[in-house]
Formats: C-alpha cells, structure tokens, sequence
C-alpha cells in the first residue's frame, strides 16, 4: 500500500474499484460477490497497482496480525483521502463485523463500514456515504441475503467455490468465527446442485464446496449423512471434471464421506483435515471434539481408501498452557501422518475468546522457537513425500490464477488430481494448455512446495472456448481486481 494513489474520476467515467482481501477461501468467495456486486452496480475493476476510487478491504479476525495489516494499509491511505475526499474507503468481513464503531474510530476517514451478514448493502452504503458526507456503518446480526445468491466476478473462469453452508455450531476457545459468522446455516440441496450445473454450463471445470465446517452440512436437521449424499449428487453433475471441499471437521468426519469420495470419480483424492494440535491435553482446553487417536484413525481409513491421497492440515503452535511435551505430541503426529502441506498458526489471543483469557500464555520468544521447529518438519516432510512422485504420471488441470512460474523457464502451472502445485514445461511444439485445459505429464523433480514436470504432455483435453495462455498475462481485471492481502 506504499505506492502513489491519485483519485480523479471525471464525471463520464464510471468509478473504479480494488477489493483487497484478508483470510480464508470463505473470504476470497465473498470478496468475488463483493466484486460482481460493485460491477452490477456499474463499477469498474482495476488492476493492482492503478489508480481506483473505492478501496474495499475485505478483513478476517482469526489472526492478530490480520488487524495490524488492515490499520497500517489504512493508515498509508489516509493522506491520500485528505488529498482527494472523493476517494471512498470501505471494510467488510469478519473484522468489521467485530470491531464495529471501533473501526470508524480508529480510522475516521473510512467511509463504509459493513459486515458479513449484509454484502449485499455495500453499493446502497457507498452511495450513501457519498450523498450524506458522512461515514456508514451497518452490522447485522442475522444473514439478510443468503451469499450465494448473489452476483459473483470469479477469480478464475475454470474453477469456482459453491458455498454449501454459512457459520459454524461449535464453540472451539481460541476462534471468534461464531461470533462474526454467526450459527450455521445450510443450503438447501438442489440449490446447490442448481448452482454447480450453471457453473459447468459456463465452463468451469472444478468446483469446490465451502462451509465452515463443511462435513457438518445436514448435521443440525438430523441428516448426518447429507454430505456424504451431497458429494455424490453434486459429484455426478454431467460435465464436471473435479470436486473438492473444504474444510471438515475431525469430530464429524463419517466413513459415509469416505465412502463417497473413493467411489465418486470427480471427488479428488485430496483432503485438508485441520489438527490444530497432536496433544489431547490441547485439544480438550481448545474443545475440540475429538482426540490424537481419531484424528490418525481418519487419515489412516483416508488411505486406505485413497491410497494417492494428500491430505494437509492447520497446526496452531503456542496455544496457553502448551508445554514441551504437548508440543512434541503434535510433532509426533506429523511425523505418523506425514502431511504434503500445512498452514501453521503462532497462536494470538483474540478478544471475545474464552483462550484470550486463559492462564499459563506461552512466552511469544518460546512460541516462536517451537513455530519454526515446526515448519521446518514440515517442509522436510512434504519435500521427501513429493520426491516421491518423481517418475509418476500426474494429471493436470491448468487454471486461471496459478499462472506462468518463470518467464526465463517458460513453464506453466496447474494443479494435479492430489492438489499439488506442478510448473510444467511449455511444449517446444505442438499445442500449449490454455486455463481449463487438462494434460497428462511426468513429474522430474520434487520440491518442498511443487513439483517440477519437464516431460512432454499427453492426452491435452481442450476446453470448450478456452482463452490462448497469454491471455493471462492480459488482464482485464476480472481476477486482478480481487487480490490477497
């Protein structure tokens, strides 16, 4: 957020705006209604790095350093509104939907704040904003629209994310999430299969469900199959290439689900099944429903049914009260389940958590030592399982948004059956993958993080319309308007 902004928008022009994004794949969905809303309200996106007239963060509160990011961007942009009053700020999410007034408070030149039961207001408060020359906040307590119903700008044209649920049931120490998102709240089945079916008609080639704990769709009305079910319905949708889903929850991981991903070809041999911690100690003061045992009992019937499966995982190193042997229980645990990748926490009291006010917090020097013992398990254990694919046919689904890896190595990227990140080589002749497209290649070589393909494709499956690979490089702002912060 360094770089010079200068707002001028004459008065033929339509407004221009950038939505920067903190948090989660639930937030990067939302981010895209936020977008497709402002375009239907005849907004312009523009790329990273040019001039725009509305900001919109879109904020998460899982993590700490989250709210030190958005008020330090916010900050930069403060000048640049004195500059220019016609510049509008606004920010969304579950931050938002915490702090409240606090935001308006602490950053008085924001001119919309909303939250996340009320996207679908953002156009109406930024017209407000601008007429009344005052800021706006409107926080609901209940969902007015249901998200998925709304108009949506995708970041990529080949792969979408359905949301199948909204909020979450559970009442885990260390997560505000309930707070800001509110109680779950499931879609009704032929709803979602109406979306997945339009979807494939426009293209797109993988869908992935969301919730906030996916696995717990139909639990509450007393179906604790209905995932399972939906996994095969949704998985039988003609024209469909790939399905995933993310995230469960351990406590409620069935042998249904199971059952339904080996049986179901479009359902990926991928799973994200979050840990948060290898000690049971932990997991009862975090109240996680579930124990070390379960949690190795699900990944080893994962296998067993999906033997190529990678499965990864959450890991929050620190949580009060972690001692160095529950530490090493969870380092144990990585060890047995030899994860292909995680995403890894140093645990950050957040205000309204009943963690926040735990007694015994670690010291943030000993968090940090054990954090980076940790990564550097991992990262050595998904090196070593990726060596492991070198001389494997993988199939590759090449899509928008993972792009070119190196110019001067001239490889594309896409992501194989298993989730993994490949750069392939680009075809010295013949036909080069557009986003969409599917091939079959060799892994060469395997790093920590990806896998290297240098062998030719096989069996390029073209997609229906599919843009030429410098398209890519050609933005229009239909994904480049939406970008991670």
């Amino acid at each position: 957020m360094s770089r010079r902004l200068v707002f001028s928008t004459p008065m033929n022009k339509p407004h221009t705006y950038q939505v920067i994004t903190y948090g989660c794949q639930m937030n990067a969905h939302d981010s895209e209604r936020i977008a497709g809303l402002l375009d239907e309200a005849g907004y312009q996106p523009v790329d990273e790095g040019k001039d725009a007239d509305i900001i919109v963060f879109n904020t998460c509160s899982v993590r700490e350093n989250a709210d030190n990011r958005l008020y330090g961007n916010l900050g930069h942009l403060a000048p640049l509104k004195a500059a220019n009053p016609a510049m509008q700020i606004a920010v969304g999410g579950c931050m938002a939907q915490k702090d409240k007034d606090l935001v308006i408070s602490k950053a008085p030149w924001v001119d919309v704040v909303f939250g996340t039961h009320n996207i679908a207001h953002l156009p109406a408060l930024l017209d407000q904003a601008r007429s009344e020359k005052s800021p706006q906040v409107e926080i609901l307590d209940s969902l007015v629209t249901f998200p998925s119903n709304l108009p949506t700008r995708r970041q990529s044209a080949y792969s979408a994310w359905v949301t199948i649920s909204v909020g979450c049931n559970n009442t885990c120490t260390f997560c505000i999430v309930p707070t800001v998102r509110g109680k779950e709240l499931d879609r009704e089945e032929e709803d979602i299969v109406g979306e997945v079916t339009a979807l494939v008609g426009q293209g797109v080639q993988e869908v992935t469900l969301l919730g906030q704990n996916v696995n717990t769709y139909g639990v509450g009305s007393g179906q604790p199959d209905a995932f399972a079910r939906l996994l095969r319905t949704v998985g039988s949708v003609e024209g469909l290439q790939r399905l995933r889903f993310a995230s469960p929850h351990p406590a409620y991981f069935t042998d249904s689900v199971i059952a339904a991903m080996a049986e179901t070809p479009t359902v990926m041999p991928s799973l994200h099944m979050p840990l948060q911690s290898g000690s049971d100690e932990v997991l009862k003061k975090m109240r996680r429903a579930y124990r070390r045992d379960r949690f190795m009992d699900i990944i080893a019937s994962v296998r067993a049914a999906l033997p190529d499966a990678a499965v990864t995982t959450d890991v929050i190193v620190g949580f009060p009260g972690e001692t160095e042997q529950d530490f090493e229980a969870t380092l144990d645990i990585v060890r047995q389940a030899r994860f292909s990748g995680a995403f890894t926490f140093l645990y950050s009291p957040r205000p309204g958590t009943v963690a926040a006010t735990m007694e015994n917090q670690v010291p943030p020097e000993v968090a940090q030592g054990r954090y980076t013992q940790l990564v550097e398990l991992l990262d050595e254990i998904a090196w070593q399982e990726n060596k492991t694919l070198v001389g494997h046919k993988v199939e590759i689904l090449f899509a928008t948004g993972e792009g070119r890896k190196d110019e001067s190595t001239q490889r594309i990227s896409g992501r194989a059956r298993d989730n993994r990140l490949v750069h392939v080589q680009l075809p010295r002749q013949g036909e080069i993958p557009r986003p969409g497209d599917l091939a079959t290649t060799t892994i060469t070589y395997g790093a920590p993080h990806h896998l290297l393909a240098d062998s030719p494709l096989e069996n390029l499956i073209r997609t229906p319309g599919g843009d030429a690979w410098e398209s890519l490089h050609q933005r229009d702002g239909s994904s480049a308007a939406i970008r991670s912060g």
